[in-house]
Parts: C-alpha cells; sequence; structure tokens
C-alpha cells in the first residue's frame, strides 16, 4: 500500500472511532456516525485496506432493550463503576486513578511537541478516543514519528487490555461491536510502526 493511501485509512479510521469512543451517541459529533453504522453504509465507506469482519455489520445494527445512550451512559460515565475505564492511567497506574503517572508523562510529550489539548471539564488527556482523535490528526499532518510515538509508548501498551474488557462487559451489540472493529483497526495501524509497543506492566 502506498504511503498517501495508509495515512487516509489512518485519519478516517481514527476519527470516526475517536468520535465514537469520546462522544455522546446522540451528539452532533456522533450521531451520523451512529446512523451509518445502525444501517451499514459504514461498510461502504470505510477504507478498504483497514481490515474488519463483516459479521460486524450486522452486529452493529443490533437492539436490546437498553437503548443505546443509556448504554453509553453506562459504559463512559457513570454513576456507577465503569467496567472498562477508558483512560490510559486507570489500567496504567498502580492504584488505578486518573491523572496518575501515565498521565503526566502523556502531558509532558505533548508539551515537548507543541501539541494542545483542549480539555473538557478538566478532563485527563489519556481518553481511549481521544487518543485515537489525535492519531488521526498527526498523521493528517505529516507528523509521522509524533505518530509512531504516541501509539507505541502512550496508546498500544494499555489499549490490548482496555478493549478486551470493553467488549467483554459491553453488553449491547453496539457497542460490542466497536470494540472489535477498534482491535481490528489498531492491529492494522501497528503494522505500520517502525519502532517497538513499550512494555509496561498492567494493574487491570
Amino acid at each position: 500500500m502506498n504511503q498517501s493511501r495508509f495515512v487516509e485509512a489512518i485519519a478516517m479510521s481514527g476519527r470516526v472511532l475517536g468520535a465514537l469512543f469520546y462522544f455522546d451517541p446522540q451528539s452532533e459529533q456522533a450521531a451520523p456516525l451512529v446512523n451509518a453504522f445502525r444501517d451499514g453504509s459504514w461498510a461502504q465507506q470505510w477504507p478498504e485496506s483497514v481490515p474488519f469482519n463483516a459479521e460486524l455489520i450486522e452486529d452493529f445494527k443490533g437492539e436490546t432493550e437498553e437503548p443505546l445512550a443509556e448504554a453509553w451512559q453506562r459504559l463512559f460515565v457513570g454513576p456507577y463503576a465503569l467496567p472498562a475505564p477508558p483512560w490510559g492511567s486507570v489500567w496504567l497506574d498502580k492504584e488505578s486513578v486518573l491523572f496518575g503517572d501515565s498521565t503526566l508523562a502523556l502531558r509532558q510529550w505533548m508539551r515537548e511537541n507543541n501539541i494542545a489539548f483542549d480539555a473538557q471539564q478538566n478532563e485527563p488527556e489519556d481518553n481511549f478516543g481521544t487518543l485515537l482523535m489525535l492519531s488521526a490528526w498527526l498523521i493528517e499532518n505529516g507528523r509521522d514519528e509524533a505518530w509512531q510515538q504516541l501509539l507505541a509508548w502512550h496508546l498500544l501498551p494499555w489499549s490490548g487490555r482496555f478493549l478486551q474488557t470493553f467488549i467483554d462487559n459491553a453488553d449491547h451489540p453496539f457497542y460490542r461491536a466497536l470494540g472489535q472493529l477498534a482491535q481490528q483497526t489498531l492491529a492494522f495501524w501497528q503494522t505500520g510502526l517502525l519502532i517497538p509497543v513499550a512494555e509496561k506492566k498492567l494493574y487491570r
């Protein structure tokens, strides 16, 4: 695959998946994407080079008694404990806290690379959806070295455990399929890495 097609594939898949993991499904950012996944039209628009299991087309259409907005609240907001918290430091910090050492390391890396983070309500920078969207932005803007470092040092060391736990506890076909698509997409992204993924101890 040529480099321009690889960049386009990363950019699109990162923006789409990042938005679906980060924004409320009824928000203006996510609602059109949710509709595309619900009616199956996403499959024709998805980058050809980014593989996915064809069964996911039907899985995204699945319904349960729990509305999608309520599933989002349960998985990403609370008030009860989240089954798979989407912040890196929860997985990488011994105390499983927000704003842990791994968040501070990411923040320092962002400063060194002149990357600004527009925080929403004092939110940690290491949200899974945020990092996917940042990955898309970096590669779109020709910052391949920073993209490599973000994945190898700050996302992939914990995202595999997070996604498997998310899938196992999603209890909603849409979000279970979303987790599986993210797994398959990140596996494709990793084929473009020229640096090794950092080995970090996980505490969940």
